[in-house]
């Protein structure tokens, strides 16, 4: 049965439509959040996924270009594969709802949002998060939500839930936060170097609001919420658990303790082929159980070393930082390169510069067309030891890469002061544990190395989080956390910063939620971290920005014209600034408020097109010289081009201080001349001189203007134009040379 519900979020109506799209599905709604509509919809298979040992959870974003009244682009003008916002979107969805999840549920769950009408002062990826969760809540489908989400923005100190697109412009954060009535479950955030203390007042206050629209999916629940199903349980069973923890519990404590991940690797290995050995003398079929044991019994004995010993695996204190270093120029010819490492995590990143027309394109819902700043990350098999042949990029790796980019951005100069587009690229050599975070600072490392002007540098750290199982006001926070103690604990929290403040944050957790005392002592650990890491190994690896660019980088110059001039400077087809690039090899963009940028590898080729377009907009100024070429031959004179699409006539006169009695004695077609501008009359037109650029000969005395002959002479001697005598006229007099005006009345002489 159709129904409807109301409520307002940040003085905006959430209206839920349910009952009546989507019927088929286990639980969908319709979701309005002011003029944005998401048609939000889970499902789930009857029956479990057979062969598997994770649960199988799949979130889709899809974001439809009817939604803001556009057609797609391309050749089969429809969508295609999600672009990286939608990735996004649909990642920071999967993360709070993923924990809420039985772990031991191998049914397949797919979350489905589909954009369907985009209002741009209310965010489409807040309204997804919410018809999610609600989605979920009211199916059949196991679940401990249901969460609720918004959007923080900070604007002269003060925090805005869901900001308008006015105020998202003017924002020094956005952060998307998503929690249970009790818990924070996701952070997301880039920020303008935000101190600790004011981001943690901000999920304070955003946590608030989410408590009063979890209340309100709580009361749609109660009026239309199905029962949840029964599923089969895909857990060790508890008699086959004992048996392994009675039988290795000791034998794991000394296997995990290595500092050196291939050589623990290698102890649980051994151990879990013992393990199953046993099981399977215990009860023949037993051993297929031995994979998921050991990986539970390793988890544990994890977490008891370190919530109940305080001991790390690799021995150290919980608050210190593997061992770290850096390099930089680790790379000929590139414009810029570093390589980071920290314990067995390794990075490369390499900088590249190009111009502004580089930047990359954007087809979305929201406003943004471009991106200037690019951070690409690749995670390959051969950093973990795997033998797995590359594809293209997957959720986690585009994830990854714009973390590192929103981390960054923040500190970049703008396009006025550093008029170029910019890609990094994190090449993970070897990876044990928060490998986005290297990149960050590997990044900041090949950006200075490759001269960008960032104003400081920016590091990134990670802390874990072990809770008591008994009790989870019990916990313990810790630092740099490798792929173990991420594989085990209950949160990988990732911050990235300056000395002055915060500019992203990620938080994956695996319990039911986050108090606002752990993420306190989480952003006191990280804090310390990144620290350290700016002042201890990026600072005496390169204390600024390189002065000069890579002698392999493009230089570019930047120049300001008049917007009437844009035409001058194109010309008809592209003519005169095609010539300008074929003359000088530079590439010039132009934009349509009539910023040029100039780019060369060759910074007198860049000064030249720079000239050469300022002679082209500047209006030529009487006395001024020039370098031309000949364009055409006249009896009278030749045309000069004496800047790019800019021509003027040096009269025959003008062409020498000798008398010159033909053009084509002194000039041809295509010859380099030098002129002088010596006169631009009412129409524009422009006179030019050859002789005046050259040296007056000793002597020189100007010759008399020559003397129109006698009008007898030019006209056959008989006073008519062209010889011709006008019929019933007399000849005139010898003397007299004067014609007759005709019609006149004929003088006696």
């Amino acid at each position: 049965m159709e129904k409807i519900f109301k409520t307002e979020i940040a003085g905006r109506p959430l209206v839920v439509e349910t009952g009546k799209i989507a019927q088929f599905a286990n639980g969908a709604v319709l979701i309005h959040y002011g003029e944005t509509v998401v048609l939000s919809t889970v499902t789930a298979s009857p029956e479990p996924r057979e062969g598997i040992d994770f649960f199988p959870l799949s979130v889709d974003y899809e974001e439809k270009q009817y939604a803001v009244g556009r057609i797609p682009g391309g050749f089969l003008k429809r969508e295609g594969r999600p672009g990286e916002k939608a990735i996004l979107t649909s990642r920071v969805i999967d993360r709070p709802i993923r924990p809420l999840f039985p772990k031991d549920l191998r049914n397949d769950v797919v979350v489905s949002n589909t954009v369907m009408a985009v209002d741009p002062d209310c965010l489409p990826e807040i309204t997804a998060m919410v018809g999610t969760s609600i989605a979920i809540a009211i199916s059949d489908i196991p679940w401990k939500g249901p969460v609720g989400g918004v959007v923080l923005g900070l604007i002269d100190g003060k925090t805005i839930i869901n900001p308008t697109l006015e105020e998202r412009e003017k924002s020094d954060m956005y952060v998307t936060l998503a929690g249970t009535e009790k818990k924070i479950c996701m952070v997301e955030a880039g920020a303008n170097e935000v101190p600790d203390d004011v981001m943690l007042n901000a999920i304070a206050e955003g946590h608030e609001v989410i408590k009063e629209i979890v209340k309100f999916i709580n009361s749609i629940v109660d009026e239309i919420g199905k029962p949840k199903f029964e599923y089969e349980s895909a857990d060790v069973p508890e008699d086959v658990f004992a048996a392994v923890k009675e039988f290795g519990w000791d034998k794991m404590r000394a296997a995990v303790l290595s500092d050196d991940k291939s050589v623990r690797d290698a102890n649980v290995a051994a151990l879990q082929e013992e393990i199953a050995a046993m099981l399977e003398e215990k009860e023949e079929g037993l051993s297929s159980w031995a994979p998921d044991a050991v990986y539970k019994l390793e988890k544990k004995v994890v977490r008891d070393y370190l919530f109940r010993e305080h001991v790390r695996v690799d021995g150290r204190a919980l608050d210190q930082i593997r061992p770290l270093s850096a390099a930089v120029d680790v790379l000929p010819r590139v414009h810029g390169s570093s390589f980071f490492q920290r314990g067995q995590t390794q990075v490369m990143n390499i900088c590249t510069l190009a111009p502004l027309s580089e930047a990359q394109k954007i087809e979305g819902l929201d406003e943004q067309t471009c991106k200037r700043y690019i951070h690409h990350y690749n995670f390959p098999g051969y950093s973990v030891g795997e033998a797995k042949a590359s594809r293209s990029p997957g959720r986690r790796e585009i994830g990854h890469g714009a973390l590192a980019e929103r981390s960054l951005i923040p500190v970049l100069p703008s396009e006025e002061d550093f008029p170029y587009a910019i890609r990094t690229v994190s090449e993970i050599t070897m990876s044990n544990g928060s490998t986005s975070q290297g990149s960050v600072c590997a990044s900041t490392l090949s950006l200075m190395a490759a001269g960008v002007p960032i104003t400081r540098p920016v590091a990134g750290i990670s802390s874990g989080l072990i809770v008591n199982e008994e009790n989870d006001e019990d916990f313990l926070v810790f630092m740099d956390i490798q792929g173990i103690e991420d594989f085990f604990g209950d949160m990988d929290f990732k911050v990235a910063g300056t000395t002055e403040g915060i500019t992203s944050i990620q938080v994956d957790i695996k319990v039911e939620g986050l108090s606002l005392d752990i993420i306190k002592a989480a952003f006191e650990m990280t804090h310390k971290g990144r620290l350290q890491i700016i002042n201890d190994i990026i600072l005496p690896c390169i204390p600024e920005p390189r002065a000069e660019l890579s002698k392999y980088a493009p230089r570019i110059i930047s120049m300001q014209i008049p917007v009437d001039k844009i035409r001058d400077v194109i010309g008809s087809g592209g003519k005169v600034i095609n010539k300008i690039i074929a003359d000088t090899g530079a590439g010039i963009d132009i934009s349509e408020d009539g910023t040029i940028h100039i780019s060369s590898p060759d910074l007198e080729a860049a000064e030249k097109a720079k000239m050469i377009i300022t002679g082209i907009v500047a209006d030529p100024e009487v006395g001024t010289e020039y370098d031309g070429v000949v364009t055409r031959l006249m009896d009278f004179g030749a045309f000069v081009e004496f800047l790019p699409g800019k021509e003027g006539l040096v009269h025959i006169s003008k062409m020498a201080w000798n008398r010159v009695e033909k053009v084509e004695d002194v000039v041809h077609e295509g010859d380099q001349v030098k002129v002088k501008v010596i006169e631009i009359d009412s129409q524009g037109r422009i006179n030019l001189s050859m002789r005046d650029t050259m040296p007056k000969p000793e002597g020189y005395v100007e010759e008399e203007p020559r003397r129109r002959a006698p009008r007898e002479r030019r006209n056959g001697g008989n006073g008519n134009f062209g010889g011709r005598r006008d019929r019933g006229e007399r000849n005139f007099d010898e003397g007299n040379d004067e014609p007759p005006r005709k019609g006149a009345r004929r003088r006696e002489f």
